[in-house]
Protein backbone atom coordinates (compact mmCIF):
# COMPACT_ATOMS: atom_id res chain seq x y z
CA UNK A 1 0.00 0.00 0.00
CA UNK A 2 2.74 2.38 0.66
CA UNK A 3 4.14 2.03 -2.70
CA UNK A 4 0.84 2.49 -4.30
CA UNK A 5 0.74 6.06 -2.34
CA UNK A 6 4.02 7.04 -2.72
CA UNK A 7 3.62 6.56 -6.72
CA UNK A 8 0.30 8.29 -6.20
CA UNK A 9 1.81 11.48 -4.61
CA UNK A 10 4.36 11.67 -6.68
CA UNK A 11 2.24 11.14 -10.50
CA UNK A 12 0.36 13.99 -8.73
CA UNK A 13 3.55 16.40 -8.30
CA UNK A 14 2.74 16.76 -4.14
CA UNK A 15 5.96 18.20 -3.38
CA UNK A 16 7.64 17.66 -0.26
CA UNK A 17 6.73 13.81 0.17
CA UNK A 18 7.80 12.21 3.35
CA UNK A 19 7.09 9.37 4.82
CA UNK A 20 7.69 7.98 8.46
CA UNK A 21 7.38 4.44 9.90
CA UNK A 22 5.36 4.64 12.84
CA UNK A 23 5.50 1.22 13.86
CA UNK A 24 5.94 1.17 17.52
CA UNK A 25 5.31 4.56 17.90
CA UNK A 26 1.76 3.88 17.14
CA UNK A 27 -0.91 1.42 16.56
CA UNK A 28 -2.84 3.91 14.16
CA UNK A 29 -0.83 2.51 11.59
CA UNK A 30 2.15 1.59 9.98
CA UNK A 31 3.48 4.69 7.86
CA UNK A 32 2.69 8.45 7.98
CA UNK A 33 2.91 10.07 5.13
CA UNK A 34 3.00 14.17 4.79
CA UNK A 35 2.91 15.99 1.55
CA UNK A 36 2.03 19.38 0.15
CA UNK A 37 0.14 20.93 -2.57
CA UNK A 38 0.60 23.78 -4.05
CA UNK A 39 -2.75 25.13 -3.68
CA UNK A 40 -6.11 23.94 -2.06
CA UNK A 41 -7.64 23.14 -5.33
CA UNK A 42 -4.11 20.67 -5.74
CA UNK A 43 -4.57 19.06 -2.60
CA UNK A 44 -8.35 18.58 -3.17
CA UNK A 45 -6.95 16.79 -6.52
CA UNK A 46 -3.79 14.92 -5.12
CA UNK A 47 -6.48 13.48 -2.16
CA UNK A 48 -8.81 12.66 -5.04
CA UNK A 49 -6.35 11.04 -7.59
CA UNK A 50 -4.96 8.93 -4.22
CA UNK A 51 -8.77 7.82 -3.58
CA UNK A 52 -8.92 6.40 -7.18
CA UNK A 53 -5.21 5.16 -6.79
CA UNK A 54 -6.37 2.80 -3.70
CA UNK A 55 -9.63 1.45 -4.96
CA UNK A 56 -8.18 0.54 -8.16
CA UNK A 57 -5.23 -1.40 -6.61
CA UNK A 58 -7.74 -3.04 -4.55
CA UNK A 59 -7.61 -1.13 -1.16
CA UNK A 60 -11.29 -0.11 -0.78
CA UNK A 61 -12.52 3.70 -0.57
CA UNK A 62 -10.36 5.13 2.70
CA UNK A 63 -11.59 7.46 4.66
CA UNK A 64 -11.07 11.32 4.31
CA UNK A 65 -11.22 14.44 6.34
CA UNK A 66 -10.99 18.04 5.15
CA UNK A 67 -11.59 18.04 1.39
CA UNK A 68 -14.25 20.62 1.64
CA UNK A 69 -11.08 23.42 2.76
CA UNK A 70 -8.51 21.63 1.59
CA UNK A 71 -6.66 23.23 3.63
CA UNK A 72 -5.12 19.95 5.47
CA UNK A 73 -6.61 16.84 3.83
CA UNK A 74 -6.16 13.62 6.16
CA UNK A 75 -6.26 9.87 4.11
CA UNK A 76 -6.46 6.98 6.04
CA UNK A 77 -6.31 4.20 4.35
CA UNK A 78 -5.56 2.32 7.59
CA UNK A 79 -1.94 0.86 7.47
CA UNK A 80 -1.07 4.09 6.14
CA UNK A 81 -2.06 7.48 7.06
CA UNK A 82 -1.84 10.43 4.34
CA UNK A 83 -1.55 14.08 5.22
CA UNK A 84 -1.94 16.72 1.90
CA UNK A 85 -1.21 20.03 3.37
CA UNK A 86 -0.75 23.70 1.79
CA UNK A 87 2.59 24.45 2.54
CA UNK A 88 1.52 27.40 5.15
CA UNK A 89 -0.34 25.18 7.02
CA UNK A 90 2.41 22.47 6.86
CA UNK A 91 4.46 24.69 8.48
CA UNK A 92 2.35 26.06 10.58
CA UNK A 93 1.59 22.20 12.88
CA UNK A 94 5.08 20.56 11.25
CA UNK A 95 3.57 16.62 12.59
CA UNK A 96 6.11 14.99 10.44
CA UNK A 97 9.28 16.32 12.95
CA UNK A 98 6.95 15.43 15.96
CA UNK A 99 6.57 11.71 14.13
CA UNK A 100 10.16 11.42 13.40
CA UNK A 101 11.37 12.25 16.90
CA UNK A 102 13.18 9.39 18.72
CA UNK A 103 10.42 8.09 21.43
CA UNK A 104 12.43 5.37 22.85
CA UNK A 105 14.73 7.96 24.06
CA UNK A 106 12.31 9.41 26.21
CA UNK A 107 11.35 6.39 27.82
CA UNK A 108 12.22 6.47 31.84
Amino acid sequence: MIDVILTCLDDAKAEGIVAVDIIGKSSLADHMVVASGRSQRHVGAVADQMITALRDAGYGKPRIEGLPHCDWVLVDAGDVIVHIFRPEVREFYNIEKMWQADFAADAH
